[in-house]
């Protein structure tokens, strides 16, 4: 199960990700889908599709390249760098997705600017002097 889980991610993700395909990511979300961000804020299906085919799709220019694909049973874990277009800055996304019945059913995501990386973790370094 957990590796059908990765191949379905994999493959939702791949044309999105090779050339603004965002009409096959869309027919691996399920109906109820719901998009969660660390703030609390949910998206619809339709709400989130719109959202990521003006940040993704075939003329936005935003460059993603996935560093690790992680799977755990339902859950599929996606870790990317992204360069956002017109030389915007780069973000680091950690995506955990959750799949049921061969579709995607929610998403979670954090994403950190790379640029606040090291204010971010100053909490860290206090923490250990």
């Amino acid at each position: 199960m957990t590796k059908e889980n990765r191949s379905i991610v994999q493959r939702a993700l791949a044309g999105l990700i090779e050339t603004g395909d965002v009409d096959t990511l869309a027919s691996f979300l399920s109906e109820e889908f719901v998009h969660h961000r660390p703030d609390s804020t949910t998206s619809t299906r339709t709400q989130w599709l719109a959202a990521v085919r003006a940040a993704l799709g075939p003329t936005a220019g935003m460059q993603v390249e996935v560093l690790h694909l992680l799977s755990d049973g339902d859950h599929v874990v996606v870790h990317s760098r992204r360069t956002l277009p017109d030389a915007g800055p780069e973000i680091v996304v950690v995506d955990v997705l959750r799949v049921a019945d061969g579709l995607i059913a929610e998403v979670w995501e954090i994403i950190e600017p790379v640029a606040h990386a090291a204010a971010n973790a100053s909490w860290w370094e206090s923490a250990h002097h």
